[in-house]
């Protein structure tokens, strides 16, 4: 969840959601500098969120549809938890 927390990050990965970019593309559709752009890819690429693919002396980069769906899973299961449980309503002595 931390590596999407960011917005940059957060608009690689809705562009990427749409088609395979390279990071020109990238560079284009944010704005951002290279350096910059491919520090946050990294991250993306690291956490799983995106995986490369090179093509000549270019990389695309695509989304991993599985790995954000893992994370909504895993949000879901919280949010279902805490209205089974009444959460809101248990509350420990202190």
């Amino acid at each position: 969840m931390k590596v999407l927390a960011d917005p940059l990050r957060m608009r690689i990965v809705s562009l990427l959601a749409r088609e395979t970019l390279c990071t020109t593309h990238l560079m284009e559709e944010t704005g951002a500098r290279q350096t910059n752009l491919s520090n946050h890819l990294r991250l993306l690429r690291e956490a799983g969120v995106v995986e490369t693919e090179p093509c000549g002396r270019f990389t695309y980069y695509r989304l991993r549809p599985e790995a954000l769906e893992s994370l909504s899973e895993g949000l879901s299961e919280l949010a279902a938890t805490a209205r089974s449980t009444d959460a809101a309503q248990n509350r420990r002595a202190c």
